[in-house]
């Protein structure tokens, strides 16, 4: 039994005494706790359950994508009884992974770990979706985005892939002093009540080895677009709401009660929290840019 605290939310792994960071998933370490029986976790999963697939009834497939560095193919449905999500290696096409969350419980139960020879990559992504359906149930979502943390305020800049996420908060650390990276793929955003909107660290941070225990509050969200200039203005409300869209996890957004709970999070976290979209070329004058301006601001 192992316990994992990511945007104070603490995630309890049972599978035979088998700890995350041991695996191989580094990215876990951090937040890694001493297991405590008093504390109540906010998600319990079992990873080493044999499942019998044939007594999931999927009722509507809500998404289906490829995930080509592990060479499979991956599909989340809402059963009669919760959400799954299933994980199809290509070269093994009998043994899928499964994942899945009764709808009103905290338990989690997956097949993950039966084997010895699992895909830590496919491991750490099932994880991911499976936790992410718990921050939205708390207010929280994991979003796709690069934050950088200056002077005790977090930013975090938004885009497509290959937009130049990380490309511009590696500008921040190069041309602003003191500037430094919290995540760099998906950090957690939260708002709960009587607080301010917040951005955690979390073990998933893509390419970038950036694993980081902490939480800042937002001083901006920031969506970015490839430009021949540089040029910066801000969103309004319903503007803001459709740069973080896009970015929060999509493989949610066919599910009414999970796209619900989304838009409120987003909804009470663009009231305090202003957005802007950046047109930028990958130079210094764009950092600085932006810097200037959500920090004038």
């Amino acid at each position: 039994m192992n316990d994992y605290v990511i945007a104070d939310l603490r995630i309890r792994i049972e599978a035979d005494g088998s700890d995350l960071a041991a695996l191989g998933l580094d990215g876990f370490k951090p937040f890694g706790r001493e297991a405590d029986a008093t504390a109540v976790p906010d998600c319990v999963m079992q990873l080493d359950r044999r499942i019998d697939e044939a007594g999931l009834h999927v009722e509507k497939v809500l998404s289906t994508f490829d995930f080509s560095e592990a060479q499979a193919d991956c599909s989340f449905s809402a059963t009669d009884t919760g959400y799954m999500f299933r994980i199809v290696r290509r070269a093994q096409p009998e043994r899928p992974i499964i994942f899945h969350k009764a709808f009103g419980e905290n338990l989690v139960i997956g097949n993950a770990l039966c084997n010895k020879d699992v895909d830590l990559s496919l491991l750490r992504f099932g994880i991911w979706i499976m936790a992410g359906i718990v921050f939205v149930e708390h207010d929280a979502i994991a979003i796709h985005s690069s934050a950088i943390v200056y002077d005790g305020k977090a930013v975090l800049f938004l885009g497509e892939s290959g937009t130049g996420k990380s490309t511009h908060t590696r500008l921040w650390r190069e041309n602003i002093e003191g500037a430094r990276l919290l995540n760099d793929d998906s950090p957690i955003i939260r708002h709960t009540a009587g607080s301010c909107a917040a951005v955690y660290g979390s073990p998933w941070s893509g390419k970038t080895p950036c694993y980081i225990d902490k939480h800042f509050p937002i001083r901006a969200i920031c969506r970015l677009s490839q430009a021949p200039h540089n040029r910066i203005r801000r969103l309004s409300a319903i503007e803001a709401i459709g740069a973080l869209l896009p970015s929060c996890p999509p493989a949610f957004a066919h599910d009414t009660a999970l796209q619900d709970a989304i838009c409120a999070t987003l909804s009470r976290i663009i009231k305090s929290v202003p957005a802007y979209h950046l047109e930028c070329l990958p130079d210094a004058d764009a950092a600085r840019l932006s810097f200037n301006t959500i920090f004038a601001e």
